[in-house]
């Protein structure tokens, strides 16, 4: 069995993407790491450059500037990574520049893939998610943020990256997936106020085709308000070991009234029945569970 890593990566400095923590996370899990580095306007070549591992395999990009619609040009650019994978793989395994694996998931991703490698009804592995808000002892419990995707896939099968590369289709059908008993740890909305406010600026061009707002400058009292949350809750567990440095480097002490739910009430009811059954009513699902 043979498991090739592969992400994509721009702006990862001016951005503050967990670029390099995200790569390392999933190292030990595979026998080579694709690394696509778009053209980019800071030292996120350098940046890559650093990791020392003879695993990863560094290819350069120009994104298409013209694809500025619903985050097109990341599927466009993560197929391109895809396609850049030993054709002898068995999975493919696919990790955002803002998403790191806890290493006590490492034997039951194994696991699954050894599992499932022979299997031909499975074309992918599914993760669960917990995503991180404002700092990394907040995490979002509303609706809003999606409770699983699939981030392995079978290597042989003409699978492409769907919408703003969120996960993947073969053409318009869904794959059809196994659960791994493993999460992605998502820390895209951990930054500073002005580092968020200054990320979503930059990235929306990728969703909107009349945006320039990547193209203004900020002012020195703009900052993102983290304050405008639906739901949030406090995490007690840990953090992947990859991170421990990047966290006790940054100060990130917000501290916010988990007790404030902005929900209404049909909201409320169906987070009680996912609370009660575990099972996430009229939620959009880009894969189908086997």
């Amino acid at each position: 069995m043979f498991i090739s890593g592969f992400t994509i990566i721009r702006n990862a400095v001016k951005n503050d993407y967990p670029i390099k923590e995200a790569i390392l996370s999933i190292l030990p899990l595979v026998e080579e790491m694709i690394v696509l580095v778009g053209n980019s306007e800071d030292d996120t070549l350098s940046l890559i450059q650093q990791i020392n591992s003879e695993k990863i395999k560094i290819h350069h990009s120009i994104w298409d500037e013209t694809i500025r619609e619903g985050g097109k040009v990341l599927a466009v650019e993560t197929d391109k990574a895809l396609a850049l994978i030993d054709p002898e793989s068995t999975w493919a395994f696919y990790i955002q520049a803002d998403e790191v694996i806890h290493e006590k998931y490492y034997e039951n991703i194994i696991a699954g893939c050894k599992k499932y490698a022979n299997d031909n009804t499975v074309q992918g592995l599914l993760f669960n998610y917990v995503h991180f808000y404002g700092n990394y002892n907040y995490v979002g419990t509303s609706r809003a943020w999606y409770r699983q995707e699939v981030r392995i896939i079978k290597t042989e099968l003409n699978i492409n990256s769907y919408r703003d590369a969120q996960g993947f289709r073969i053409g318009e059908q869904k794959l059809a997936v196994k659960e791994v008993d493993a999460a992605v740890f998502h820390y895209g909305w951990v930054k500073t106020p002005k580092q968020m406010l200054q990320k979503r600026n930059d990235v929306a061009r990728y969703w909107d085709d009349k945006s320039n707002a990547h193209l203004e400058t900020l002012a020195e009292n703009d900052f993102f308000n983290y304050n405008d949350f639906e739901s949030l809750g406090l995490y007690s567990g840990t953090h992947p070991a990859v991170m421990q440095a990047r966290i006790s480097s940054q100060q990130l002490n917000a501290t916010f009234d988990i007790s404030k739910k902005r929900l209404s009430f049909s909201e409320k009811i169906l987070l009680l029945i996912e609370k009660i059954t575990g099972y996430r009513p009229f939620t959009f699902r880009n894969y189908k569970k086997i």
